[in-house]
Formats: structure tokens, sequence, C-alpha cells
């Protein structure tokens, strides 16, 4: 059992003060850390790429949807696996909420897998799903932007992965890895203005940010192998 921490309220407020003059610290270096972000140069992406839709076969510039900017999930769906990684999974569950109003900031979020469009479709209706998620199959599209690797990487051990080449951990020594990237359409043109892999996926859980608000924490040794797809817990949730 954890040690007995109760205190009055007055310590408590004390404490928590304290702790508050931190957190306003970390929110204003998160703002100017966002604010650098936004400064990062542009790539300009020249090469063609296509897609297996719902709607037929589109092109990168397509999925933006009318709109000026595109966020692509890359979650990793290999073309033999019968189902998408379990923590791919776990990210794909926080795109419906935010998409819904995105839409309205002028992104576009959409899901980009190497599996073929007919098993993406049937996961998604398995998931219960809404967002956009779109065939890659065939196509550069991942392994240009450093999420699938071929059977010659890995047997080499050699994995040009989130802005450096892995050699050594075995986590990252796999044909299909998770990251996001995100697009700007400017006069025609069309953009990369940022693209983020690995642990910089969190930012985008909240369901590990709730977490953080607990006095359990994320307590990762806890709760081995969760998250687990919302369908293979072994227990369901009362809500």
């Amino acid at each position: 059992m954890k040690p007995d921490k109760t205190v009055s309220r007055e310590e408590w407020l004390a404490a928590r003060k304290r702790l508050l003059e931190k957190e306003k610290a970390h929110m204003r270096a998160g703002d100017r850390l966002a604010a650098e972000r936004r400064e990062l140069p542009w790539l300009r992406i020249e090469k063609g790429y296509a897609f297996e839709t719902e709607q037929g076969r589109k092109t990168l510039a397509d999925l933006f949807n009318g709109r000026g900017q595109l966020v692509v999930h890359h979650l990793m769906y290999g073309p033999e696996w019968s189902a998408a990684c379990p923590s791919c999974s776990f990210q794909a569950e926080h795109i419906d909420g935010p998409a819904q109003h995105l839409c309205h900031h002028n992104v576009t979020i959409v899901a980009v897998s190497r599996a073929p469009l007919a098993k993406i479709l049937a996961y998604r209706k398995r998931m219960g799903w809404r967002f956009d998620w779109v065939s890659s199959f065939g196509s550069d599209f991942n392994y240009d932007f450093h999420v699938s690797f071929t059977k010659e990487q890995i047997e080499q051990r050699r994995i040009d992965y989130n802005f450096g080449t892995i050699t050594t951990d075995s986590r990252y020594i796999s044909e299909e890895l998770p990251g996001l990237s995100v697009f700007l359409k400017d006069e025609g043109r069309i953009l990369l203005t940022y693209s983020t892999y690995a642990r910089g996926l969190d930012m985008l859980l909240g369901t590990h940010h709730y977490l953080d608000l607990t006095a359990e924490g994320r307590n990762e040794t806890g709760y081995p192998g969760w998250p687990h797809r919302h369908d293979e817990y072994p227990t369901s949730c009362t809500r």
C-alpha cells in the first residue's frame, strides 16, 4: 500500500498552490513550444500519391476535402494483418471527437494504413468509428513518410524512424510504426508543415492525460498489456 499522505486542508492548499505555479510555467512553456512548432519551415510535396477510399481513388490533395489543412494519422495496419495494432487502435479512439470540431476550423483528419480498403472498413465498423480511413496499399506513401519499412530493412535492423536511424531498440524494428503528418494546401501546392512519431504522439492521447491527473497515474506496470482494443477487455465498464 502507498504511504498515507493525508494532511490538513491548509497544508493541502499550500502544496496545491506550489504545484500550480509549476503547472502555469509548464503551460507557458508549452505555448512557446507550440508557437515555435508553427514557425517550422515547410517542405513541398512534389510526388503524387493515390489512395483507395470509400468514394473511389483519391489523391493526397483530394483528402483535404476542400479545407486548407490536413492531419494524417499513420495507423499501423499491415496488408496481411487481421486487425490494426492495439496501440494504434487506442490512438484511433481519439480521432472522432476532435474531428467533428476541427472540420469547422479548416482542418480535415484522415487515417492512412497499408491494409487493403476492405479490411480497413470492416475493422472500422467493428470498432464503431466514423472518421475517414483510406488505404495506401501499393503506394510509396507510408515508406516515404517513414512509417512502413521493407523486409530488407528489418533484416538489416536499420530503421529510419523518428528522424534517426534505429539499430538497437527492438520496439522499433518493425514493418509498421505509428506517426502523424500535417499538411497545408497553399496556392495549389501541398506542403508538409509538421510530423511526429513514437512518444511525440502522446500529446494527442487524452486518456493518458486524464490518468496523469489521478493519484495512481498511468501505472503501466499495474496494468500489463493495457490498452486493449476496446472490445477485447475481459469485462465491460459500467458508465
